[in-house]
């Protein structure tokens, strides 16, 4: 039985759109300097979530941990995006132990696609979780992947309070009807989605 052909959602458009626009893709070898440079940034955040988590509070936070950040050290990973400087944060007693990237690993082409597709799916809490448990084969509070992904936030937020386009070629209109009822009349309504496209 062959496997349907998912038709791609709005989302995506609009996010392969914004890649476009600020990576000014040309061709396939931009495209993969584009995904390293967004991988980079996603494991640069999610390395600083586990730091907070491992010390119990954020930077610039007054705290009576007797442990404390202590800079970073640059580190050098192989991806199949090819290689890429990841600033790894430290710690004063040198107790952090990374999880996303671990000390000594030097290679991680495999779970690449994973971390990814977590925020292109628009994965809860618990499923990022159980996806990182897949990954690693460790187990992360639904408290760290809810850090980790609020350090993204204002970055997605960001792209999407960006100014639409002032002229759309091309515009498709759709609507989706439900039966709502409403003081024990049932009405027809209609949801709509409004695609521009350049």
């Amino acid at each position: 039985m062959s496997r349907k052909r998912e038709t791609m959602t709005q989302g995506k458009k609009n996010i392969i759109q914004a890649l476009l626009e600020e990576y000014d893709i040309k061709s396939a070898e931009d495209i993969q300097d584009a995904l390293k440079d967004l991988l980079g940034g996603t494991i640069q955040s999610m390395l600083e979530a586990e730091m907070d988590e491992h010390l119990g509070y954020q930077p610039y936070q007054r705290s009576e941990n007797n442990n404390a950040r202590n800079g970073r050290k640059s580190k050098s990973v192989r991806s199949k995006y090819g290689e890429m400087e990841i600033d790894v944060p430290q710690d004063r007693e040198s107790s952090f132990e990374p999880q996303v990237v671990r000390k000594h690993q030097k290679d991680i082409s495999n779970i690449e696609d994973k971390i990814i597709s977590m925020y292109a799916k628009g994965m809860s809490t618990r499923q990022i979780s159980e996806q990182v448990n897949d990954i690693y084969g460790f187990e992360v509070s639904e408290g760290l992947v809810s850090d980790i992904t609020n350090k993204l936030l204002p970055e997605i937020e960001e792209w999407q309070q960006r100014p639409l386009s002032a002229i759309y070629p091309v515009v498709f209109i759709d609507a989706v009807h439900f039966s709502v009822r409403e003081n024990n009349v049932i009405k027809k309504l209609a949801a709509y989605v409004i695609l521009g496209d350049k």
